[in-house]
């Protein structure tokens, strides 16, 4: 059990948190959520030890173990990747260093021999004989193909590397284990199975994720930084969510009599107990569900922006036509004679591991590059509005603020009244909206490049991977403002809820050509026929 008393950490004048009290007990998966800036990575490096608190303590048995996910995919560079990862248990490690090097020396003496029986004890206790294959085993797991594993971790890419240190963080069945976005790079298939390893795990999982379809499936509970605390709930990231809404709506309703409150608080807890996941702690979840009571939900501070696109013009049956698009990229071949007809009401998403080949497919059908072969052709009735995965270039102006920027791109009221109302929906209020372009943070020159998409009125939005930077909460907005457009899409995301929820055709970029089939993201993932074809 790790144990955090009475912590506190501010930055400064910033007030991170104040006297937390938290028991991370076994056999359970905390979900840290907060705004971006809230504290989330910081506080895991107070339970890690690497910052210390400035009121309190973090606890954890002496002879319990902490494992955290490593940043740095430079650390190990002269190791090999099996070793990286059984480094992961530091004792097991040191025990491995200094029996070999006990049975290297030349002259072995009778004390060395005494330590020695010493450290293969120390060993078999922590199940030594068998590191080299539950390593092996992770590895495997997370699509780290058995050749790469006698590699030195320089010569290995940087998306084995990050499967890596994940694999390194999960060996030796660590007692608590601390996380932050470990899907961050993943492949879906890489994903899945560290959902399945989760859902598994007999121990403590702190994980901070902006997937919400990671954390629905592996969190038991929420931890939620907010107001300088942090609040422990039982669930998954949706119940999180919708009892926040909730009791959003209910505090707002005081004059509403509480037997009714309680009702639909009932009504509520019912219908997310009904749907508990297919985790072995669904049981004992749903028998913490059953008992919450109106006082243990708290509406949160949290501010999600106002994203709705709005068509100026309906869109025609003619939309789209790519014909036999192919491109090479610095020798090579990133398109190769792709071929699809875009339909009314179609909302692709492009997926696949296959990144630059997603982006020159948007950056063709905008006109920014030339393809070497093939056309492509709008229909008469389209207007698009494209959210590149670069958009630096869009604010690289010192000269002007905010509001300034915005007008730019505002085709019919361009009034200050108008635009500052405009920007305090998406988050920029008071001198938020004065802020240089320049200067603006990854997550809010996303927002302002939606502003100025949601300004377009075009009825064909191009997104090429539109939740890189954002929070949860604009994640959500995002998500719903995109659902709810009456025009057509073309996206990029690794965002699994995202895709499942917005698409209705998935496009994927293979090694032997794009497969294109209209279904639903799930439905996709879980076609053997697909797959098959995927995998050819």
């Amino acid at each position: 059990m790790l144990n955090v008393t009475d912590v506190s950490l501010r930055f400064g004048d910033q007030k991170l948190f104040e006297d937390v009290n938290i028991k991370f007990t076994p056999g359970n998966c905390y979900g840290l959520i907060g705004a971006n800036g809230a504290g989330k990575s910081t506080f895991l490096k107070v339970l890690s030890g690497e910052i210390e608190p400035q009121t309190g303590d973090v606890s954890l048995k002496n002879d319990q173990r902490l494992a955290v996910l490593k940043q740095n995919q430079f650390e190990y560079d002269e190791y090999q990747v099996l070793e990286t990862v059984i480094m992961g248990h530091t004792r097991l490690y040191e025990v491995m260093q200094e029996k070999d090097a006990i049975y290297m020396k030349g002259d072995f003496t009778e004390e060395d021999g005494m330590r020695a029986a010493e450290l293969e004890g120390e060993f078999a206790e922590m199940n030594g004989w068998e590191a080299e294959s539950e390593a092996a085993r992770l590895l495997t797991g997370l699509g780290v193909s058995d050749d790469l594993h006698d590699k030195k971790m320089t010569e290995i890419a940087g998306s084995d590397k990050v499967k890596v240190l994940l694999a390194q963080a999960l060996f030796g069945s660590p007692d608590v284990l601390l996380l932050d976005e470990p899907t961050n790079h993943l492949d879906i298939k890489a994903i899945q199975w560290l959902e399945d390893f989760l859902i598994d795990f007999e121990n403590t999982v702190i994980v901070v994720s902006h997937d919400r379809h990671f954390l629905n499936n592996v969190c038991t509970h929420i931890a939620d930084l907010d107001f300088g605390k942090i609040q422990i709930y039982v669930g998954n990231y949706d119940f999180w969510y919708e009892s926040s809404q909730l009791a959003q709506r209910l505090a707002s309703e005081q004059n509403k009599k509480k037997e009714e409150k309680i009702k639909d608080l009932k009504e509520f807890v019912a219908r997310f107990s009904a749907n508990a996941s297919k985790s072995k702690q669904a049981t004992s979840r749903k028998k913490l569900l059953d008992k919450i009571t109106l006082d243990d939900i708290q509406p949160s501070s949290r501010k999600y922006p106002y994203i709705a696109f709005k068509a100026d013009r309906e869109i025609g049956n003619d939309l789209l036509t790519v014909k036999n698009l192919s491109k090479t990229i610095d020798g090579v071949k990133v398109l190769n004679n792709v071929s699809f007809t875009m339909n009314k009401d179609d909302k692709i998403a492009l997926v696949g591991s296959h990144e630059v080949a997603k982006t020159t497919l948007f950056q063709i059908l905008m006109g920014e590059i030339e393809p070497d072969e093939g056309t492509f052709k709008w229909g008469v009735t389209t207007s698009q509005s494209y959210f590149p995965k670069d958009n630096s270039k869009f604010f690289n102006r010192s000269d002007i603020n905010l509001v300034e920027w915005l007008r730019q791109y505002s085709p019919e009221d361009q009034t200050e009244t108008f635009l500052r109302s405009f920007l305090g929906r998406m988050l920029f209020s008071g001198e938020e909206a004065l802020k240089r372009p320049d200067v603006l943070s990854g997550g809010e020159k996303v927002r302002g490049m939606l502003s100025k998409m949601m300004l377009s009125g075009a009825n064909v939005l191009l997104l090429d991977e539109p939740t890189n930077h954002l929070d949860l909460e604009s994640i959500t907005s995002l998500n719903k403002g995109l659902i709810n457009f009456k025009g057509s899409i073309i996206f990029a995301s690794h965002d699994h809820e995202f895709i499942q929820t917005i698409a209705n055709r998935i496009i994927e970029f293979t090694p032997n050509g794009i497969v294109d089939k209209e279904m639903s993201y799930d439905e996709y993932l879980n076609d053997p026929e697909v797959q098959k074809q995927v995998s050819i």
